[in-house]
């Protein structure tokens, strides 16, 4: 089932419903956008990474773009140094293992959700969105191209 939708500007999108037991073989996914704002105070920020939660598959990856240039243009003095340890951080803590830290004896739920918590730091997670997919790392691949590249 689909339904047609007209937003304020006049453009016309197609909006798919899906109901339980019509997704397939596709499983649902959150996915949040890695922002970075170099200076909290003026609220800039560019996209850097993504997250990627599926349940199903007991998944949860991270992949991060740092575009230095962009990241100085809105801060020439930001240290781009602590950025890419802090967006590498972000990855260890998906992965798991020894790299996550207290974090390793989480499940990919729990670190999903530590990592899109709210927090006021250069290295932010926006807002939690969900799709269906049958790959979430393909998704997460998918999402980084047309977000953050």
């Amino acid at each position: 089932m689909s339904e047609r939708h007209i937003h304020m500007a006049g453009h016309v999108t197609e909006r798919h419903i899906t109901r339980a037991g019509q997704g397939g073989d596709r499983d649902v996914f959150e996915y949040a956008v890695l922002r970075l704002v170099p200076r909290v105070e003026r609220g800039e920020c560019i996209n850097a990474g993504v997250l990627v939660y599926c349940r199903a598959k007991a998944y949860v990856g991270a992949r991060t773009h740092l575009d230095e240039a962009r990241l100085l243009a809105l801060d020439p003095d930001a240290d781009v140094v602590a950025v890419r340890s802090a967006l590498a951080a972000v990855e260890a803590v998906c992965t798991g293992g020894e790299a996550a830290g207290p974090a390793a004896a989480d499940d990919a739920g729990r670190r999903f959700r530590w990592l899109v918590a709210p927090r006021s730091a250069v290295v932010q997670p926006g807002p939690v969105h969900t799709g269906l997919t049958t790959d979430p790392a393909a998704e997460a691949e998918r999402l980084l191209d047309l977000l953050v590249r």
